[in-house]
């Protein structure tokens, strides 16, 4: 494992984590969008545990790394999917708030040893 891949999946760890627990905490900067693209109310937990869950999955992939490709892969689509209800909802300028969560977890996997 290089020192490039361990620093780049703890922040990204670290940073998804933190916006799972913005979910949690229903911090106004997230819960307003989630509102205004649409998201149910009833499903903010999930995604906040998904968010979660994902953020432990990069950093047990260090050791095990099958789950860290699982846990990226699972990122990868969650973030892809919040693309596509930020367009859906119309609200371009805020396309670029995934693509930062996004970018990282990319680039993780991307350094990652693979399975």
């Amino acid at each position: 494992m290089s020192v490039a891949h361990l620093v780049v999946t703890l922040a990204a760890a670290a940073w998804v984590g933190f916006s799972a627990l913005c979910v949690f905490v229903h911090a106004r900067w997230v819960v307003g969008p989630l509102t205004e693209y649409g998201v149910p109310r009833s499903w903010w937990p999930w995604l906040g545990t998904a968010k979660a869950a994902g953020a432990v999955g990069l950093v047990v992939g260090l050791f095990v790394p099958f789950v860290g490709v699982a846990a990226g892969v699972g990122l990868i689509l969650y973030f892809v999917g919040a693309v596509i209800t930020v367009v859906r909802a119309r609200s371009y300028a805020h396309i670029p708030f995934p693509l930062l969560y996004l970018a990282p977890v990319v680039v993780a996997l991307a350094l990652g040893p693979g399975v």
